[in-house]
């Protein structure tokens, strides 16, 4: 049996994204030293994106970014920014935290995007597939003449 019959059969609901599960994310966007005025070019650049909020940071090199977690993602934004010549601070600690978010962030999608599991009743959802079909341990004798007296 397929995944989504049983989910279907379970009268399990697929309507994501759940109410309050932290879908709006606010990020900081470090950049580079050189070549100075990177934040403000970025900062006019991000505000062109549908659905993405920016702000100026509060160092001089940075603007933060609001988002949702289904339409964008951080890895997304920067990826853009590389592209489009910007360089983005480089340290350890950056490249760490960076690393630790795009995990957070791929994992949280991809958590929305599959259905529920079946916790409870999943039982009760083979036992109705095996009730519907045909197999050989029906007996089609009435159950008075099945017993021996």
């Amino acid at each position: 049996m397929r995944r989504e019959t049983a989910y279907k059969l379970a009268g399990r609901k697929h309507d994501h994204p759940v109410t309050g599960s932290g879908l709006e994310k606010e990020r900081e966007i470090r950049f580079a030293a050189y070549p100075p005025g990177q934040a403000d070019r970025a900062f006019e650049a991000l505000r062109i994106l549908k659905g993405v909020f920016v702000r100026r940071g509060v160092r001089d090199d940075s603007v933060v970014v609001r988002y949702s977690v289904l339409d964008y993602s951080l890895e997304l934004i920067e990826e853009a920014l590389t592209d489009a010549g910007y360089h983005l601070d480089s340290n350890l600690y950056s490249k760490l935290v960076r690393a630790l978010v795009y995990f957070c962030e791929e994992t949280q999608r991809h958590n929305l995007l599959s259905p529920e599991r079946l916790i409870k009743k999943s039982n009760e959802v083979y036992i109705t597939v095996y009730d519907q079909h045909p197999h050989g341990d029906h007996d089609d004798t009435p159950p008075e003449l099945r017993e021996y007296k």
